[in-house]
């Protein structure tokens, strides 16, 4: 495959990607005179050729439920809870299978090529987890995918709820999940860290938890996974996800925590259309937005990515799988709209994404990576987001794996259709 008339970014001008074997074999400055090529020939058009999207935390298991069996009323976190716990009990294999899968398509055509799924291991039948080590397999020749054990309702407090999570490692989950603030105690949660850090170690697994996932300033979990990822020098492999307390921290015991934050080398998830519509749902007014300090974070030189969490269930009655739309809401609440913000935020999606995944040396635009990356119809990452741009095509090891045809759009001016572009 060749593709002519690419954008790069932060490169000037226009670029030619060869790709043989699944491999990009060459990245070039586009030449005038167009030497004969006899494989699949791609027009960019001048579309920006960015990595593929990301998906650095969803719920594969729970996706496509809204509704079932009952609405979640309140707009709460503990009451998705208690209402995926009513679902869970019509949970079949086929289900999940069927749900995923239809969830997964609609991820791949809009660009995502890696997804790291959490999957509720508080089952005695881990039926959720084994659909999805199989759904894993069935898909590979088109979705990278990582599962996360996770421990919905709590490790400690959940019958054999640490029995089950081993026994997840043992059947094949990718990385040790859990939710601390969700055990019965403080002390119980930091126990359930360790268990978690002792398992990982253990099974060789990354580390991707659930963490501090609630409006109350004393929860604190965070700094414990920091710092038991940095006594076992294993940060890169660890992960916090939502830390939406950190939202409500003062400042004096946030710059003590970012000290902390910052020697381990744990990366951040946050995922701002499910952490706005979740958190703050026990203020009057004001209201917290209820995200964490994802500027501050950045600023830092702290690794952080977004994510959807939620796509159509008892936590998130909305979406499609589209990364952009995660952006563009995390951008605005998050408050980075500054010209260079935006031009970075790509980021946010790709190789952030990636590094949180463990997934860096195989991802990227570069000679020798797999010949994975999106052509978009946008020649920028500014405009990629001020338009939210479509795919036009996602290319998976070579190979064209979702194509997409920008809509025309055209009013009637004195009898006449004069199209309009946004431009």
């Amino acid at each position: 495959m060749l593709v002519r008339n690419a954008k790069l970014r932060n490169h000037e001008g226009l670029w030619q990607i060869l790709a043989e074997d699944g491999l990009i074999k060459k990245i070039e400055p586009i030449k005038e005179t167009e030497s004969a090529y006899s494989g699949e020939v791609i027009d960019a058009a001048g579309g920006l050729v960015v990595p593929p999207f990301v998906e650095p935390h969803v719920h594969l298991d729970t996706v496509l439920t809204a509704g079932e069996p009952k609405w979640n009323i309140s707009g709460t976190l503990f009451e998705g809870i208690e209402t995926w716990a009513l679902r869970k009990k019509v949970l079949s294999h086929e289900d999940v299978l069927t749900r995923a899968k239809t969830a997964l398509t609609w991820q791949a055509a809009q660009g995502i090529q890696f997804v790291r799924t959490h999957v509720d291991v508080d089952d005695p039948e881990l039926t959720a987890l084994k659909a999805l080590l199989e759904l894993k397999e069935a898909v590979s020749d088109w979705m990278d995918i990582q599962i996360v054990a996770f421990p919905q309702e709590s490790i400690l407090g959940y019958p054999k709820g640490k029995e089950l999570i081993e026994e997840a490692m043992k059947l094949g989950a990718d990385a040790v999940g859990g939710i601390p603030h969700y055990e019965l105690t403080r002390e119980d949660g930091v126990d359930s860290m360790k268990i978690v850090f002792d398992l990982a170690e253990k099974y060789d697994r990354l580390i991707d938890v659930h963490c501090d996932e609630i409006d109350d300033e004393q929860s604190r979990f965070v700094e414990v996974i920091a710092a038991e990822a940095y006594k076992r020098g294993i940060g890169e492999r660890v992960t916090a996800s939502h830390t939406t307390a950190m939202h409500s921290y003062n400042g004096a015991y946030a710059a003590k925590l970012f000290r902390v934050l910052k020697m381990s080398g744990i990366n951040f998830v946050s995922n701002p259309l499910v952490n706005t519509h979740l958190q703050g749902r026990f203020d009057t007014y004001p209201k917290r937005r209820g995200v964490t300090r994802v500027k501050e974070l950045l600023q830092a030189g702290i690794n952080v990515c977004f994510g959807h969490d939620d796509i159509f269930d008892p936590w998130y009655p909305l979406g499609t799988g589209n990364m952009l739309q995660v952006l563009f809401m995390g951008l605005h609440v998050c408050q980075l709209m500054g010209y260079k913000e935006i031009t970075e935020a790509l980021d946010l999606i790709t190789v952030n994404s990636a590094k949180a995944l463990h997934v860096s040396e195989q991802y990227g635009i570069e000679e020798g990576k797999p010949a994975n990356f999106l052509i978009m119809s946008e020649p920028d990452s500014y405009n990629v987001i001020r338009k939210l741009a479509p795919v036009c095509y996602s290319v998976h090891k070579g190979k064209v794996m979702a194509e997409t045809k920008p809509a025309e759009t055209k009013i009637m001016l004195n009898g006449e259709k004069v199209p309009v572009d946004f431009n």
